[in-house]
């Protein structure tokens, strides 16, 4: 099917269902990195579009795949750049994880942790105990996250407990972490890849999005039906895929790590494609005017 025309956004509803299913929207689920900011840059339109968001009586939240920072940390870098967010209104794929590991592995204790140090400090408040870089330690469960902190030795002990059979989770499936800095953040995925061709194995499974249980917290918190959240962010293998396998309303910017010809091509297309938050805005305050 030809796309149709891009000027600020396109839908793949016609412009009288759009604008009714937008006002059934309720809430809005918020990519981070590449939505709302980039690296350390926030956009200049994202304070009005979450003031806007209040004022029609719609609530948000911040859902990230990169669980490099601890809750704390990412509230605290919120609060930096100007936004004021509570605990309860972030999410992370380490939050998603812990929450796995303690239905489905409730006896483990004992992970090796490819993270960083925040990272790691969430997951030790949360009870769990960090294995040592030693083939004396053996873990319950290896976790593979995005690392910015990687030593060449963890990753070949993460390798050896793969070999060995013991259960992997990988936290989310980004190839690359976007950045407004001059280099490629070789994320989790792309980690896994790695170790997939060391190993032989890929993760028993691979959490964050595009897993609908992402979701599936703030829809039960708020009471909410699929219908009326909206998934935003700026990549459609993950946040637009996980919209579509929860049955939301996925919307794709193009602020981050997607460009308008990889959208082109995406199946299925993402419900609303434009060019920031700040058009979905716009498109919201038309809805409910």
């Amino acid at each position: 099917m030809e796309n149709k025309p891009f000027h600020k956004y396109r839908s793949v509803w016609e412009h009288a269902e759009l604008m009714e299913r937008l006002r059934r929207i309720r809430h809005v689920a918020l990519d981070m990195d590449g939505t709302i900011y980039m690296g350390m840059s926030l956009f200049p339109y994202t304070q009005a579009f979450l003031h806007g968001l209040k004022e029609q009586g719609i609530g948000y939240s911040f859902l990230t795949n990169n669980p490099s920072k601890s809750i704390a940390d990412y509230l605290h870098k919120l609060d930096t750049l100007g936004i004021r967010a509570s605990h309860d209104e972030m999410y992370t794929t380490a939050l998603a994880t812990i929450d796995y590991i303690k239905t489905h592995h409730p006896a483990a204790k004992r992970l090796f942790l490819l993270g960083t140090p925040s990272m790691i400090s969430e997951f030790e408040a949360a009870g769990f105990e960090s294995c040592a870089d030693s083939a004396d330690d053996v873990p319950d469960v290896i976790v593979a996250a995005f690392d910015m902190t990687l030593r060449y030795e963890r990753l070949c002990r993460a390798a050896w407990w793969i070999k060995q059979g013991v259960p992997y989770i990988a936290t989310n499936p980004d190839r690359v972490c976007p950045t407004d800095q001059p280099t490629v953040l070789v994320d989790c995925g792309s980690i896994c890849a790695c170790l997939e061709h060391a190993t032989g194995r890929r993760p028993d499974i691979t959490l964050g999005k595009p897993d609908p249980n992402m979701l599936s917290g703030i829809l039960s918190r708020h009471g909410l039906q699929p219908y009326e959240i909206a998934m935003v962010g700026d990549r459609i293998y993950t946040d637009v895929q996980m919209a579509h396998n929860a049955g939301a309303m996925g919307v794709l910017v193009l602020s981050g790590e997607t460009t308008l010809d990889v959208a082109d091509k995406a199946d299925p297309q993402p419900h609303i494609t434009a060019d920031s938050i700040e058009v979905l805005g716009e498109l919201i305050r038309e809805a409910h005017e």
